[in-house]
């Protein structure tokens, strides 16, 4: 087989990759590991900057995004005796958009069926050849066969576990990480939302996040030790602890229910550098990962995908400058948003191991938070998102 653009990788990042591109006129196939039905069952984020919005209604997927999804116009921190209202739209004139992240990748499978592009379900064994040379190609194997695919470029969009970033030699990629030292353990459940917007919840027990899919269904976490498995913590558990960190009126009025979903997330912080290769490019988790904090991780894929997916059609169009730039272009606004995670994270979260004095700084900075516009506008510009 023979496209211009191979995309590794059939999370929402490659599937709005090869939606772009076929709408101007390049031919780009997906491969993906794991099987449609499986691809649709994973539980995600699913808060949605504009700017992702925006790219979404350009690939011609924001009908159900426009008719279904929740504009929120702020957010409510509530840590250390301060409760804070961060008005968005106020200090911005932006909002952010509550629309699952499976319902998104429902969306772009839906418009690359209509349009007849291919995505390729059960690709295992991925292996990247000659990424470096200007004839490079995929091989991998599916149903027991082997396949090889020839391309022009190749877009790796698989992920943090995926084939991609491995490719580029460990000589050039230089990598940044930071583990934190806990997870997040989250409940999917068939209620309603304890308040209108997103509430960031610090306490001296730990963080806790009440989030939403839609007016029936929420998503909930709870900050938990490393150690800590689904299996450990029953239901009523969850509901019991989540009341402790959530301001009295909210705790009182929260609805609870049998989990749907329940998983423990670890966190990090992780950026590898260069998101290029020769004829490789890295967008999304293959080449960065950001804590849930600041609901960064979608959203930079796609901003990944808009950079990218300009740089080859211009390329198409004989100009290689944005090609040439995409690494550089990209990682600027990742590292920005990657702050941003990193500084909503140590802010709201207990850091055991640190002492009373990070605690004691906590509670200053949301003190200064809640009398500062200035800090509330600059909580709003990162949260809404950063200009692409």
């Amino acid at each position: 087989m023979r496209h211009q653009v191979c995309i590794i990788g059939g999370g929402p990042a490659g599937l709005l990759l090869s939606v772009l591109l076929h709408r101007a006129g390049i031919d780009a196939v997906v491969l993906e590991r794991k099987s449609r039905d499986y691809v649709l069952a994973r539980i995600r984020a699913g808060v949605l900057e504009q700017g992702l919005c925006d790219l979404l209604r350009q690939a011609g997927v924001g009908t159900r995004l426009d008719h279904e999804g929740q504009v929120h116009d702020g957010t409510l921190i509530a840590a250390h005796g301060q409760r804070i209202h961060i008005d968005f739209r106020g200090l911005t004139g932006k909002a952010v958009t509550i629309y699952g992240q499976t319902e998104v990748t429902r969306d772009l499978y839906a418009e690359l069926d209509r349009i007849g592009a291919p995505v390729i379900h059960g690709a295992e064994e991925v292996q990247i050849h000659g990424a470096d040379t200007d004839a490079p190609h995929v091989t991998f194997r599916q149903g027991g066969q082997g396949r090889r695919i020839d391309c022009g470029h190749i877009a790796g969009c698989d992920g943090f576990h995926g084939v991609s970033r491995q490719t580029i030699p460990a000589a050039i990629r230089q990598e940044y990480e930071h583990v934190y030292p806990f997870g997040w353990l989250g409940i999917l459940s068939e209620t309603a939302p304890v308040h209108p917007e997103l509430v960031y919840a610090g306490h001296e027990r730990g963080f806790a996040l009440c989030s939403m899919r839609n007016p029936h269904l929420s998503r909930h976490y709870l900050q938990v030790p490393l150690t800590d498995r689904p299996e450990d913590w029953t239901d009523d558990a969850f509901w019991d602890e989540l009341r402790r960190r959530l301001p009295p009126d909210l705790a009182d009025g929260l609805e609870t229910g049998p989990s749907i979903e329940k998983s423990v997330a670890p966190l990090r912080s992780f950026i590898s550098e260069p998101m290029r290769w020769g004829r490789l490019f890295l967008a999304g988790d293959a080449a960065h990962i950001v804590p849930p904090t600041g609901a960064k991780g979608l959203n930079l894929a796609a901003s990944d995908v808009h950079y990218l997916s300009r740089a080859l059609i211009a390329h198409r169009q004989g100009d290689d400058s944005l090609l040439d730039s995409y690494s550089a272009t990209a990682l600027a606004r990742v590292w920005k948003a990657s702050r941003f995670s990193w500084q909503m994270t140590r802010m709201l979260h207990r850091f055991p191991d640190e002492g009373p004095f990070l605690a004691r700084m906590q509670a200053a900075e949301t003190g200064w938070l809640a009398g500062s516009r200035a800090g509330q506008t600059a909580l709003a510009e990162n949260y809404v998102g950063l200009p692409w």
